[in-house]
Parts: structure tokens; sequence; C-alpha cells
């Protein structure tokens, strides 16, 4: 299917809707101010025939400030207010998903509305996301995130019907390697084969299917607002605070709380995975 032409309007909305609201709103206030200021200055009343050129840039620039100092700020007003209705429909779709009981909350919902949720789940566990809507010359990489200085790369399958297959798995490996990505994660709403799971086992690449990322979203929704609750309890200091058990990074299964017991982090904890020794996935604990 051919995509479809987007104009240069279209293109600079998005940019903008990429930004958190209140920064679309910042740039039309810059832009409005900064272009008024061009378009409303004072031609050179006497001109001098070596400063012909200059007049006429400076009337061709005053001519594209007059009209930009009005659009430039629209747009920006434009990506401003779809990036709030995107937030919003991030949440709500979060929301509506997390309060369901299985996995089948994940059936219905459009690969758009899929993919979005994946973003969200990732950016509920602290990764910055960067959609990158999928296909071309990124190999099939749907998102891109980045915790801690490191880059990991997405990608999304919403394939119910079958299970995904170990090209997926081993395409996303290349483009990792092509692109310097740490990690990888192939998210499905359904299942993976055999093959798939034997290839990523051992290798940086995680899999997440329907049920995992389920308990991702609900495991993000309890963190957020244990957060909540314990910002607006703060003055209860005899009051536990509670433990949240992160996922695994290799294999998403949760993990317990380890000490270790020898090496120069004797005596420290971390987290470690359930699944040990067969997955041998840590995490620092705070």
């Amino acid at each position: 299917m051919a995509r479809k032409r987007s104009s240069a309007a279209n293109d600079f909305m998005g940019i903008i809707a990429m930004l958190p609201w209140w920064a679309g709103c910042a740039l039309a206030l810059v832009s409005y101010v900064l272009l008024h200021r061009i378009a409303t200055q004072k031609l050179v009343a006497n001109i001098t025939p070596g400063h012909i050129s200059d007049v006429m840039t400076q009337s061709i620039w005053m001519g594209l400030a007059t009209a930009g100092q009005y659009l430039v700020p629209l747009l920006c007003l434009a990506g401003a207010a779809m990036s709030a209705y995107s937030r919003h429909q991030r949440k709500s779709l979060v929301a509506k998903v997390g309060s369901g009981k299985a996995a089948d909350a994940l059936d219905g919902i459009s690969w758009q509305e899929f993919e979005m949720l994946v973003g969200e789940s990732f950016k509920l566990q602290g990764y910055q996301v960067f959609e990158t809507g999928g296909g071309g010359a990124d190999g099939g990489v749907d998102l891109v995130l980045r915790k801690g200085g490191e880059k990991f790369l997405v990608q999304c399958k919403q394939w119910k019907a079958f299970k995904v297959g170990v090209t997926v798995v081993r395409e996303l490996y290349g483009v990792m390697a092509a692109n310097g990505a740490v990690g990888g994660f192939v998210v499905t709403s359904g299942k993976f084969t055999e093959d798939a799971k034997s290839f990523a086992n051992g290798r940086n690449v995680t899999l997440i299917d329907g049920p995992i990322l389920f308990k991702m979203i609900k495991q993000a929704q309890g963190e957020v607002q244990g957060r909540t609750s314990e910002s607006a309890a703060q003055t209860d200091t005899a009051r536990p605070k509670a433990v949240v058990q992160p996922l695994c990074p290799q294999c998403s299964k949760p993990m317990v709380r380890r000490t270790a017991k020898q090496g120069t982090n004797a005596g420290r904890s971390f987290w470690g995975c359930t699944d040990y020794p067969a997955c041998r996935g840590t995490r620092q604990a705070n």
C-alpha cells in the first residue's frame, strides 16, 4: 500500500506533537514574537545602488515573516493540541486495559492502539520512548527506547491468530547490532514459536507476549499509584513503604531482592530473576 504524502505543515505539526503540549504553546509564543519583530522592521528610506540587493532580501524576509507570524504559531498550537489529545488517549487506553482481569483485555484494539499501549507501558517503567512508525530502512522497528544513556529497540506484532516466528526476532537482532542498541524487545498480543524462543535465549532480545505485556501494564500502574499514595501520605512516617517487584530485563519474569555473598559487591542488595539459575538477569536495588 502506498504511503500518503504529507505536507510540510503536517510534518511540522507532527514534530510539535511529539513534544509536551506546554512546549508547543511556548514555541507558538516565541515564534510570534520573533517573526512579528522581523515583519515590523522599517525599510531603508534612501536606497543606494550598492545596497539594492540587501533591501530586496530584507523585503522578502519581511513578507515571509508577515505571513509566518500567524501561520507558525497556529501550527504550533495545533501540534500542542495533538500532543495533549494523544497523551489523554494513551492514559485512557492504559487505564482501560489495566482495569481488565486478564490479557484478553488486549483483544479488540487496533494495531495503532497496540503500538501506543506498548510505548506507554515502557514509558511508565522510566524509558524515554520515540515512535518511528515501523517499516522502511529501520527494519520494522516501531519504538526506540532510551534509559540510562542506553538504547533499546522495540518491534510490535499484534498477531493474535498465529505465532511470531524466528525470522522477526532474527531481523530485530540484526538491526540492533547495526544501530548500536544494547537490547531489544519483540512484543506481541499472541505467542512466539519455539524457534523464536530458542534464538532469543542467551541473547539480549526479550520476547513479550500478551500475558507478559498485561502484567507489565498492571505493574506499571501499581508503581504509579504507589508513588501517588506515598506522596500523599508523606507525613505518616510509621507507614511502611510498599516494595514493588521489577520485571527481569532478560525474560520479563518477576524478580526478588537478594544479597550478594561474594565478590566486590558482597553485602549489597540487588534484584535477581526468580527463574535463576536458568536466567541470570539482575537489576540494581535502590
